[in-house]
């Protein structure tokens, strides 16, 4: 990524994350990896503290560099008019596809993020690639469907990035296979949901029937 002539912070920060995961392989989530991407784009040093302070910091940035990517690859166009269980799938798949030459930077990442002092984070990262995801697909749900759709993609999201980073198979076949299964597992809950809130939409109220005998229509 050229920075401008005069880059702001977040823009520093943008050009910084893929540098500074390239280098957190080896160095780990580190000064000497920030050092070194800001060395290699011509970003004063303490720049480049000022826009990634902490490994924390450096994970979250990286992570947005993957969302763009991933959005990138899979604009809505693209997606076009293809099934919700497919969209979700291409997008999960095109986000590992990103991941997949940084395996031993995500298994570093994920290990800070499982600190204690870090798991809040941690977690606001994951919703944020469920959240990602789901807009990307179309989702507008904004009552509760929103909720439990993005804490059931993240679950899936995080059970099948275990299985990514230890999968050895050509073209990553397992994790394809293990995502696949999952989705299906969201799906068939989404579908029994909606059979479950149609049958029950018809149902009397007792809230309402006990309002009517306590303040009777006049």
């Amino acid at each position: 990524m050229t920075l401008p002539a005069d880059p702001t912070i977040p823009e520093i920060r943008d050009a910084l994350a893929p540098l500074v995961a390239d280098n957190a392989a080896f160095d780990g989530w580190k000064a000497a990896a920030r050092d070194l991407a800001a060395d290699t784009l011509g970003v004063d040093r303490d720049i480049a503290l000022l826009a990634l302070p902490d490994a924390a910091a450096m994970i979250d940035a990286w992570f947005a560099h993957i969302d763009r990517e991933m959005a990138e690859k899979l604009p809505p166009e693209r997606l076009g008019n293809m099934k919700v269980r497919d969209k979700i799938a291409a997008l999960v798949e095109a986000r590992l596809d990103s991941l997949a030459p940084h395996r031993e930077t995500l298994r570093r990442a994920l290990a800070i993020l499982a600190m204690p002092q870090n798991a809040v984070h941690g977690a606001k990262l994951g919703w944020r690639a469920a959240d990602t995801m789901w807009r990307a697909a179309g989702d507008t749900a904004t009552d509760y469907n929103h909720y439990t759709k993005r804490a059931m993609l993240g679950a899936v999201y995080a059970a099948t990035t275990t299985v990514f980073l230890d999968d050895e198979s050509e073209g990553q076949a397992d994790t394809r296979a293990f995502l696949s299964r999952r989705i299906e597992g969201i799906m068939r809950f989404e579908k029994a949901k909606g059979q479950f809130l149609a049958r029950t939409s018809h149902r009397p109220s007792l809230s309402r029937f006990i309002g009517r005998l306590r303040y009777p229509a006049v």
